[in-house]
């Protein structure tokens, strides 16, 4: 299986910076895309920002110049930069890995989540 631990949440002002890490482990054989989400109560998941292994990367429209997410392959590693933090930013972010891992015989697919960092924008 295919392990995600997030960090890099909390409370910040508005106009503040916060840099979420989602770290994987577990028998990774390959990435195919790499994204982050987030999600507020009683409103569905949404997508905030996602990278494809070629390097192509979608933001939403509402953090778009103001997010930016990266990768670390060496260290299966995932960023989300967040800046000129609003308040309609706070919610629970979650990010997702997709690829490849090597099983006992063979390869299979994977689809994995985190669980979840708290992030709050308030004065």
């Amino acid at each position: 299986q295919v392990q995600l631990v997030e960090s890099g949440g909390g409370l910040v002002q508005p106009g503040g910076s916060l840099r979420l890490s989602c770290a994987a482990s577990g028998n990774i054989f390959s990435i195919t895309s790499m994204g982050w989400y987030r999600q507020t109560p009683g409103k569905e998941r949404e997508l905030v920002a996602t990278l494809t292994n070629g390097g192509t990367t979608n933001y939403a429209d509402s953090v778009k110049g103001r997010f930016t997410i990266s990768r670390d392959n060496a260290k299966n590693t995932v960023y989300l930069q967040m800046n000129s933090l609003k308040p309609e930013d706070t919610a629970v972010y979650y990010c997702n890995l997709k690829g490849v891992r090597r099983t006992y015989l063979s390869y299979a697919n994977y689809n994995s989540w985190g669980q979840g960092t708290q992030v709050t924008v308030s004065s």
